[in-house]
């Protein structure tokens, strides 16, 4: 049926973003037919619906007045992106208008991008074309007349075994568009090949190696210091820290929570149901936190939901099922942006805003959200009138008001309990933070808490957000404070000032007013949030640079959890790589010790920084993605090198000064193998090949390491003086070459890796809570 000549008016005035090669946007839009004339390159999107059930692909054909392949079988739905258009919104606009299917975002699966080149029509028509290739599983076919088809585009559709329509597409057969499935596209057969025709046995195999990595241990304190206020506002706190973990969740992707519920619920369903849920329960979403975020589930394992509305009624027929999908590639934005905005769009619409606007944009405590996505959800047509982007900001306390008011109820119930004054102050304004974005006043009382109880709660750290590292997830900890340790570490928080004005970098970086850091050593009762994988051994907090400026810091260690890591981690790596008439140098209060100061250098070094161009900036903001990583090292390096300097004043036993270097060459193969991925990781592999780029660690032919004392200190302080001024001058391009030069995993990394491997020596612990979990149960 030939198009109406007002579809044909609206066809001619479609505009697409013209691409380079690579798939950058130019920055101009042209004419659907003026693109295909030319061959200029542009983004489209494929759509397919597999039935797991029948294992079949659903197919249309297209229509006889199409331009390209007329009449012929093809892609469930497809369409250009048109310009100015999300990748997203437009795969759901096709299905919608193509076939009638109104589906949600979590039902598509972004599978891979496939650039399709080639000239039809007698040379008239060049399509060079990016595709995004998304896929949409259902549980079985959807009845076809519950389609409603779009006569100027789909003249029919059927249901065909993919491994059938593979073997005529290997065929070229004429009734069908080809596509090469030899090339990339056949990656689409392989991926389903791959899911539904797996191995159970050997799947349940490698679970069990990746469990095997992580030593459980059992995490608890001693309560007889508590006061009876204190035990039960303990009640409250820990049922605060659990709603931490339904955020993040949520923050993670934006189909993790019914993931979860899913595989809980069926965890007893078999062995390889059973292991699912346990490696999960560790790493809080479908990705594997130490494997570089490799998936180690997909979109078949996940949860089934109903639409009932999806097509038009079919009697009879309950609904259309679907598989709440997540993406096989970890969302390097996570659930903070839209997963198809690129860091293109989002500094050109930043840019568009006023000064304010940027702030909160660039914030801790915002999400990024499409005015199209609300209006295509909401089934209005809202006119778009005065905005010339789609962006919009959300604050946190807007985009997660149940959950926080839910926990903010629990502080306030804490505090009203509590006898410590400053942790009332503490519980009451991070209450009243969660419901109006506005954390500064909590994060202050946070640093002033000398309580008993001990308490972090709230978004903090921006490991999770890789575009940017601008936004915030949310976390807990829980714990009792140890007094007497506690006490013994003044010494680090009262040489904050000594320390940077002694740093290795020019003196026109350094500060004239650090803030003295206090110290809190703790026993943890529970964590939650983004805890995920290997647990923490200390914090650093906040990270918000007003107040790092104008109060400074607060670290807490976790003293329990550092000895599960030394006992059951750090010493059997120990055996294994460090050459043994260096082994008996691996000490607890080294490794404790540098986690300390570690901490404490987290708060010295540049924070808010002066351009060349004299504007007033922070390093987060200037490094954007690396500064995770690079800060991680700084924090790492400069730790060993403020030992050294404290040990030369005499303020700390000379007995470290061996012990520590040491200590710290068996930490290294520790953080690495959290995956380079991961900013301790990543930031630690820095360190290690600067190092022993230096000769201040030496590989033997016995595969061990030592370290050679006369060249450590040196090369500890040019990096500790390479990080540091990468970081006052907010040289994006500077930490980005580093980062890629030395975080890497070098052959001498693979060699002590693998023999870690082999000797099965865990990678790190996963923490049970007696006591929270008694609560809980509750």
């Amino acid at each position: 049926m030939a198009d109406s000549a007002a579809q044909q008016i609206e066809r001619r005035e479609e505009y697409l973003d013209v691409l380079t090669k690579s798939g950058q946007k130019k920055g101009i839009s042209k004419p659907r037919g003026d693109v295909h004339r030319d061959g200029d390159y542009h983004r489209a999107v494929h759509v397919w619906i597999f039935a797991e059930s029948t294992q079949e692909l659903l197919l249309q054909r297209r229509a006889d007045c199409k331009d390209s392949w007329p009449g012929l079988w093809d892609i469930s739905s497809a369409g250009h992106i048109t310009a100015g258009d999300s990748s997203l919104i437009s795969a759901r606009r096709e299905l919608e208008e193509e076939l009638g299917l109104t589906l949600p975002r979590d039902a598509f699966e972004l599978l891979f991008v496939f650039l399709q080149e080639c000239v039809i029509n007698d040379g008239k028509y060049i399509n060079n074309e990016f595709n995004d290739v998304y896929l949409v599983t259902t549980l079985d076919p959807i009845p076809l007349e519950a389609f409603t088809l779009q006569e100027s585009e789909v003249s029919a559709v059927k249901y065909i075994s993919y491994e059938e329509y593979k073997e005529l597409l290997a065929k070229e057969d004429s009734d069908y568009v080809p596509y090469d499935v030899h090339g990339q596209y056949g990656q689409l057969f392989d991926i389903i090949n791959m899911r539904y025709k797996e191995n159970t046995v050997s799947r349940s195999l490698s679970l069990q190696e990746q469990l095997r990595r992580y030593a459980p241990n059992i995490l608890s304190a001693e309560l007889t210091g508590l006061s009876e206020s204190g035990k039960e506002a303990l009640v409250y706190l820990i049922k605060a820290a659990a709603v931490m973990d339904e955020l993040f969740y949520l923050q993670a992707w934006y189909s993790n929570p019914v993931l979860r519920d899913w595989l809980k619920k069926h965890a007893d369903r078999s062995e390889l149901d059973k292991l699912k849920w346990s490696y999960y329960q560790i790493n809080k979403t479908p990705w594997s936190t130490i494997d570089a975020d490799q998936a180690f589930l997909t979109t078949a394992d996940s949860a089934l939901r109903l639409l009932p509305n999806a097509t038009k009624p079919v009697k009879g027929w309950k609904g259309l099922e679907y598989r709440a999908a997540f993406p096989v590639q970890k969302p390097p934005g996570a659930n903070f942006y839209p997963p198809d905005m690129d860091t293109r769009e989002f500094e050109l619409w930043k840019d568009s805003l006023g000064k304010d606007q940027q702030t909160e944009a660039t914030g801790f405590f915002s999400v990024i959200k499409r005015h199209s996505e609300f209006l295509l959800d909401s089934n209005t047509t809202e006119n778009k009138a005065g905005s010339a982007h789609d962006l919009y900001i959300v604050p946190y306390s807007q985009e997660y008001k149940s959950l926080l008011a839910k926990a903010a109820e629990l502080l306030h119930k804490a505090g009203n309990i509590t006898d410590s004054p400053s942790l009332k102050r503490l519980l009451h304004s991070k209450a009243d933070a969660f419901l109006s974005n506005d954390y500064y006043d909590s994060d202050i009382a946070w640093i002033d808490l000398d309580s008993k109880l001990d308490v972090t709660i709230g978004p903090y750290e921006t490991y999770e957000d890789k575009l940017f590292g601008y936004k915030a997830t949310f976390e807990a900890y829980i714990g009792v404070r140890d007094d007497q340790a506690t006490a013994q570490l003044k010494l680090f928080g009262d040489n904050l000032q000594v320390l940077e004005q002694n740093l290795p970098m020019d003196s026109v970086y350094k500060s004239e007013d650090v803030n003295a850091a206090p110290i809190r050593v703790i026993q943890l009762i529970y964590n939650a949030g983004d805890v995920k994988g290997p647990q923490t051994v200390a914090f650093n907090l906040p990270n918000d640079e007003r107040i790092v400026n104008d109060r400074g810091t607060s670290m807490v260690m976790l003293k329990n959890v550092s000895e599960a890591k030394f006992e059951h981690i750090l010493l059997p790596i120990a055996e294994g790589c460090v050459a043994k008439e260096q082994q008996e140098l691996v000490d607890f209060d080294s490794f404790f010790t540098h986690t300390i100061c570690h901490e404490c250098c987290h708060g010295i070094g540049p924070h808010t920084i002066i351009l060349p161009n004299g504007q007033k900036s922070t390093v987060r903001l200037e490094l954007q993605e690396f500064h995770s990583a690079l800060e991680e090292a700084k924090a790492d390096i400069v730790g060993l090198w403020a030992l050294r300097f404290l040990i030369h004043k005499g303020l700390l036993s000379r007995g470290l000064l061996k012990s520590m270097y040491v200590s710290f060459l068996a930490g290294c193969f520790r953080s690495v193998r959290f995956g380079l991925e991961e900013a301790h990781g990543k930031g630690q592999a820095l360190q290690f090949n600067w190092l022993y780029e230096k000769e201040a660690f030496i590989f033997h032919d016995d595969d061990r390491f030592s370290v050679d004392f006369s060249k450590i200190e040196g090369a500890v302080e040019s990096l500790s003086r390479e990080i540091l001024t990468i970081q006052a001058k907010g040289d994006k391009e500077a930490a980005g070459l580093l980062l890629k030069k030395y975080g890497a995993l070098t052959e001498p990394l693979k060699v002590a890796l693998k023999k870690l491997e082999l000797v099965q020596v865990p990678v790190d612990i996963t923490p049970s809570f007696p006591i929270a979990e008694k609560i809980l149960g509750s």
